[in-house]
This record gives C-alpha cells, sequence and structure tokens, in this order.
C-alpha cells in the first residue's frame, strides 16, 4: 500500500480554491483514488459545494469546522486536519488527499506536519498587484496558481503581467495561470499533482516549511521565537520533533482535559461557563466582581 499524498491547497477568500480542488477531482478521477477535506470556520459550505458538483463519492468528501482562524487548523495546531486525514487513508487507502484550508491572508500556510506539498492560490479579480505583495504562501508554496485567468478583461487585470510579478517573486519555483474554461491549462495543473505523487513515491520529494514565520510568542514556553533554526524536539514533549504527526496527536491528547477543570475540554462550553463562575468573585475580597467599579476601590483603600 503506497502512502497518500496529502496536498493542501491554501490562499485568501474567494480566490477559487474549492473549484480548483474540483478541477484535480475531475482530471483525475478516472486515474487516481482521491479524497477531500474541507476546511471553514463556521460551516462545512466548501464540502457541500464538492459534493454537489459530483466530483467525487460524497462520503471521500469530509469538512473541518475550525471554530477560529483558518491558519490554526493547519498549521497551529493541525490535529483536527489530521486526524480526519488518517480516517479517509485508513477508509479508502486513496491516492492523494486533498486538504483544502479555509480562506485566509497572504501569510496562511500548511504544517508540513499535515501536508507533503501545497498549493498557493491567488486569482485576477483580487487585483493584479496582489502576487508583488509577497508573503510565504507566494514565494515559497511548492505551486503558485494565479487562478480566473478569463476574467482579466472584465476586472482591467492584465493577466501576462500579473504572472510575469508572480515569477519574479518566486525565484524559479512553478506558476500556473489557469482558467476551468481553458483545458490546456487545467491539464498542466493535473500533470504537476501527478509529478509531485510520482516523486512521493519515488522518495523524490521532502515536504518543506514555507516559512520562516515572523517573530512569535507560545505562552508554555514564555519567549519570542522564529522558526529559522527548526527544533529538533519538542520542549513540551521531549523525543517528537515539534509539529511532527506524533508531536501534534500527543498535544491532542494533553490537551483533551482540562488541567483547571477535570473531564472538561478546554473551551467547551461546559469549561467555558466553569470558567465564568470561578471569575464571578473576587479571591481578594469575596463577594465582589473582579474588575468591577466597586472591587476596585476596594482594591485601591487596602
Amino acid at each position: 500500500m503506497s502512502p497518500a499524498l496529502r496536498l493542501g491547497v491554501a490562499g485568501p477568500v474567494g480566490t477559487g480554491k474549492s473549484s480548483l480542488i474540483a478541477l484535480i477531482c475531475g482530471a483525475l478521477a478516472g486515474q487516481r483514488s482521491i479524497a477531500v477535506v474541507t476546511n471553514d470556520i463556521y460551516t462545512d459550505e466548501d464540502a457541500r459545494f464538492l459534493r454537489a458538483a459530483g466530483v467525487l463519492e460524497p462520503e471521500r468528501i469530509r469538512a473541518v469546522e475550525t471554530g477560529a482562524c483558518p491558519h490554526t487548523a493547519i498549521r497551529d495546531d493541525v490535529t483536527a486536519n489530521l486526524l480526519v486525514v488518517e480516517d479517509l487513508e485508513a477508509e479508502f487507502n486513496p491516492d492523494i488527499v486533498l486538504v483544502e484550508s479555509g480562506g485566509d491572508n497572504l501569510t496562511a500556510t500548511f504544517s508540513p506536519a499535515l501536508v507533503d506539498a501545497q498549493i498557493f492560490v491567488l486569482d485576477v479579480a483580487g487585483g493584479g498587484d496582489v502576487a508583488r505583495k509577497g508573503g510565504p504562501g507566494i514565494a515559497r508554496a511548492d505551486l503558485l496558481v494565479v487562478n480566473k485567468t478569463d476574467l482579466g478583461p472584465y476586472v482591467g487585470v492584465d493577466v501576462a503581467q500579473m504572472v510575469a510579478d508572480a515569477e519574479a517573486a518566486r525565484d524559479s519555483r512553478p506558476v500556473i495561470a489557469l482558467s476551468k474554461n481553458d483545458p490546456a491549462s487545467v491539464a498542466k495543473l493535473a500533470a504537476w499533482v501527478e509529478y509531485v505523487l510520482q516523486a512521493k513515491r519515488s522518495g523524490a520529494h521532502t515536504p518543506t516549511d514555507p516559512g520562516p514565520m515572523a517573530p512569535h510568542f507560545h505562552a508554555e514556553e514564555g519567549t519570542w521565537h522564529t522558526h529559522d533554526q527548526p527544533a529538533t524536539t519538542s520542549p513540551r514533549h521531549p523525543g517528537p520533533v515539534p509539529g511532527s504527526p506524533d508531536e501534534v496527536r500527543q498535544r491532542g491528547r494533553d490537551d483533551a482535559t482540562s488541567t483547571r477543570h477535570p473531564g472538561l475540554v478546554p473551551g467547551s462550553p461546559d469549561e467555558v461557563r466553569q470558567r465564568e463562575r470561578d471569575d464571578a468573585t473576587s479571591t481578594r475580597h469575596p463577594g465582589l466582581v473582579p474588575g468591577s467599579p466597586d472591587e476596585v476601590r476596594q482594591r485601591e483603600r487596602t
């Protein structure tokens, strides 16, 4: 059994990520076994779109509702997506699993713990200058797609210039100018996916991180840092590499129970209500709500 190629599709809202996935499924469905995971913040809209399009059997399309900014589920903590991907692989043994991010900004990229390669999608209707604005997805995703090229004349965008700007931003990495109405460009996209699948199976492809990310802060570590020099051991779970599937699963198990309220899942409605009840009374001034005018005055007096 050959491992599946896990292929991420990211990009801003409305760039045509779901339509691109439908094109890949349509072009390769007769040759490859495919499954799809979609991400939306509050709905399963993209999954329903793909099921309605009939590109795959409905049971091969699963939805993750992130409940937060899309990048949190494709990079910061990929547990929810990773579990769904593993379920699809166990059930269908697909050649390719496509993971669609919810629409996000130009900094959103996938963790290499979740996907083997990633496509970043821009669209002509979003503005001809977007490719020049850069970002890790534009510059360093495995493939950049400039989508909806047929709309150029209607939105006043010079498509050839936008593609040239994209190529200039990517240091020889591939760019595809795509329109669903242009069979040649769809064939080029399908050929690229097939190429990456074969490269993974032969061992020639290694997942890479499109970072580095900007300096940022993890509360449990207490320091600002970057990921220019990836750590080889997780400070939270010595042994697993930070962000690896094993470390992600361990974090998921750790976080399944609240240390403050044993038995309650952190962030769940029950745990939130319990925290609110805890915080409704000041431990320093019993009977007064922390931060209320009466409690503030009492603190000033004492």
